[in-house]
């Protein structure tokens, strides 16, 4: 049985951040819908921003984050989208379940995307984690994108959060606190990075806690979504066929060496462009850099015709 959220939550409303500069403010004005849809016996929330009837964009976190890492970087696609964030089952405020795997997170991807009111299929972008899950929805679910944009998901070796929770009980024995504002100061990314944000660290931090029934805090994931085994996810860069980016940053995970065996298991077919000066998690230290980087490619895209393989 799925093991639903509970206790109260953190707002999601900006804080009042003497760090915070406009751009931000002006962004997080932008206050999203929120939906939920049931996927084999679990709730999974989403957020959205936007008009129906306007082209999606659908954002995938990566492992242990959640819906809102993207709040600041979806109204900057309005209003020529719509855009959903969701929360994976075992993530942010969406239903734990009794076991994860790949195909499952595409079909709740799947049942978001069928939530929404779209004039043609969508465009996916996920990170890290949610890159590997936007692999699966691609591959798994051929007709459904009509793009995907994978963004540090290093194909070849484990994802940083999973191989974090085979080194140490920091997800396996998470800790609670008695006070809200002790968890927000000890937050912190895996992998670690050298640059995050305050006024971003204080927004994903705030809507990473509930409360319990104890009066304790403690972080909303599931410890038990890093014991899954992802399977060869180089297997599934072959089966997409979709239009496919991939965007490295320059200090994460997805190395050189990387990016080009993923370049030719993708047929040779796909851009990869280099975040300048990001860490893995780019939306928390470069966020007007990687909001560039996804303008220009949707800008490309939209007014190009993709190759294909042969």
């Amino acid at each position: 049985m799925p093991t639903p959220p509970s206790g109260y939550h953190m707002t999601d409303t900006p804080p009042a951040h003497d760090s915070a500069p406009q751009w931000y403010l002006d962004a997080m004005a932008n206050r999203p819908s929120r939906g939920s849809v049931e996927v084999a016996g679990a709730a999974i929330n989403y957020l959205h921003w936007g008009e129906a009837g306007r082209p999606g964009l659908v954002f995938v976190h990566g492992g242990a984050a959640h819906s809102h890492w993207w709040s600041h970087i979806a109204p900057a696609f309005l209003p020529d989208y719509q855009v959903a964030a969701l929360d994976l089952s075992g993530h942010g405020d969406s239903d734990h379940r009794e076991a994860y795997d790949l195909s499952l997170w595409a079909d709740e991807a799947e049942a978001v995307i069928g939530q929404l009111d779209l004039p043609s299929k969508p465009i996916m972008v996920g990170h890290s984690m949610g890159g590997f899950v936007t692999m699966g929805t691609a591959a798994l679910l051929p007709d459904l994108l009509d793009g995907a944009v994978i963004i540090d998901s290093p194909v070849r070796r484990p994802d940083p959060e999973v191989e974090h929770s085979r080194s140490t009980d920091d997800f396996t024995k998470p800790r609670a606190y008695p006070d809200p504002e002790r968890s927000i100061t000890n937050f912190r990314t895996i992998p670690g990075q050298e640059i995050i944000l305050p006024f971003l660290k204080d927004h994903v931090a705030r809507n990473s806690l509930r409360q319990r029934e104890d009066g304790l805090w403690e972080w909303k994931f599931d410890p038990r979504v890093f014991s899954r085994d992802r399977g060869d996810t180089s297997d599934l860069l072959g089966e997409i066929t979709c239009r496919v980016a991939l965007l490295r940053c320059e200090h994460g995970l997805v190395t050189e060496d990387i990016g080009d065996f993923m370049y030719e298991r993708l047929g040779r077919l796909a851009p990869v462009i280099e975040l300048p000066t990001a860490g893995h998690h780019p939306m928390l230290d470069v966020p007007l850099i990687l909001i560039t980087a996804l303008r220009s490619l949707l800008a490309d895209w939209d007014h190009s015709h993709p190759l294909r393989r042969d």
